[in-house]
């Protein structure tokens, strides 16, 4: 049985996409220009005017707009509505210098939880469902994303946000949980609680998981599904776009279809900002088309991904992006070698450790140093000791062949490293400091 929210938009045909696109485009690009300040300066800075963009075809003419636009305009720089028009806020955590604050109309809510409501159905999501939200709430955009969908969908929905694990699964055995939406770190975690506390997967009814908001492996997928007895679906989104539902999977799990019919994607090099062909793998770009309040043109996202539009069993049209493979901005650069927390993941799992690490990166006598504290698994802690040569050695060498330098690995036993109920901080990385 085929699933969607809005058939007549998710499996329309290219051309009519094509339409969309190039009609909203043309009239966003006019609403910036003469309503946003901040954005016409940077269009005549280029040389580009409003008449210059008559379809997706000129969207190259048009300046890029990254983080740092955004802090410098902070607070009110980038609104393209008055005010009074404007009912919400969202925020990421600013972590580094100023918060990143999107504006939203009562418009651009009810389209993001269209969005949210396409990636919930194409999860198996119906009116019978109970969706259990453990996203955070707040000025975090997944939990208020999430719930708003779930609320188009018609399911039952528990606001839970993160935290409190016993009683998550508490609600989410009395309740009858079939979907779950949260971090994948922390769905991980809830899985490792739910035994911990002597269940299995027969004592809850999940069926599916929406996990997004930080990068995860194919191999994490899987240890999820495993744990938790469910079929787990990637989401996409970012707070300066309008929050999860960006892009989303279907059951082909092969890449996440994004909304073309409210964001342009293009793949960039991110360090020329050519424009690449479909295929290649480089920096996605977005570009916010229905988006009223804070539409963004060109945002550079700094996630590293390619584009396909290949026929897809489920019958979406929609273009895919795959699963972000790093960051421009968050890839470390050690003695020389690229190195992308991704990788040493991947290996991680594929050796059979949990998905419960620490990346240490420090400056000693100018040179780089990588030491990646790996917790051995209940299994792995019974079998064997932290200072075993041998399991050291194994991994050492697998992450070697992997990143092509070789990081000095310490064992831990189980629950060494503090869980993540949100976002994990996988990595340390101390040359900032000094620096």
């Amino acid at each position: 049985m085929k699933r969607y929210y809005q058939p007549e938009i998710e499996c329309a045909p290219y051309e009519q996409i094509k339409a969309w696109q190039d009609e909203r485009l043309v009239k966003q690009v006019k609403n910036v220009y003469e309503n946003n300040t901040y954005y016409r300066k940077l269009m005549e800075e280029k040389g580009v005017t409003p008449d210059d963009i008559q379809s997706t075809e000129d969207l190259h003419k048009l300046p890029f707009l990254t983080k740092a636009d955004l802090r410098e305009a902070y607070p009110y720089g980038l609104m393209s509505r008055p005010l009074r028009d404007c009912v919400r806020i969202q925020s990421t955590s600013g972590t580094t210098g100023r918060r990143v604050v999107a504006f939203y109309t009562q418009h651009d809510l009810d389209l993001w939880e269209e969005c949210c409501a396409r990636a919930i159905v194409a999860a198996g999501g119906t009116k019978d469902d109970v969706c259990q939200v453990c996203y955070g709430y707040g000025l975090f955009t997944g939990g208020p994303g999430l719930n708003g969908g779930s609320h188009k969908v018609g399911c039952l929905t528990l606001p839970m946000s993160s935290g409190n694990t016993e009683r998550q699964i508490q609600f989410m055995r009395d309740l009858g949980s079939t979907i779950l939406c949260c971090t994948p770190s922390y769905a991980a975690y809830i899985g490792e609680t739910l035994h911990e506390m002597g269940f299995t997967t027969d004592d809850i009814r999940l069926k599916a998981g929406i996990f997004g908001a930080e990068p995860w492996t194919e191999e994490m997928r899987r240890d999820i599904e495993k744990s938790l007895g469910i079929k787990a679906y990637d989401i996409y989104g970012l707070t300066e776009i309008s929050g999860p539902g960006v892009s989303f999977e279907c059951e082909e799990q092969t890449g996440m279809h994004i909304n073309e019919d409210h964001f342009i994607a293009e793949i960039i090099d991110p360090e020329t900002g050519e424009v690449l062909p479909e295929g290649s793998k480089g920096e996605l770009v977005f570009t916010s088309i229905t988006k009223e309040a804070f539409p963004l043109l060109r945002y550079r996202t700094r996630d590293i991904c390619i584009l396909k539009r290949e026929k897809c069993s489920c019958g979406r049209t929609h273009i895919k992006m795959t699963k972000p493979m790093g960051r421009s901005d968050d890839m470390l650069i050690i003695r020389g070698v690229n190195v992308f927390p991704s990788q040493i993941e991947a290996v991680l799992l594929k050796q059979g450790y949990a998905p419960n690490y620490q990346i240490l990166v420090d400056r000693v006598n100018n040179t780089d140093t990588l030491d990646i504290n790996v917790e051995l698994t209940s299994e792995q802690f019974t079998k064997y000791s932290e200072d075993d040569t041998t399991l050291k050695k194994n991994l050492t060498d697998a992450l070697k062949t992997m990143l092509g330098i070789r990081p000095k690995i310490h064992l831990l036993p189980p629950k060494s490293i503090t869980r993540s109920e949100g976002k994990a901080v996988r990595v340390i990385d101390k040359r900032k400091l000094i620096d």
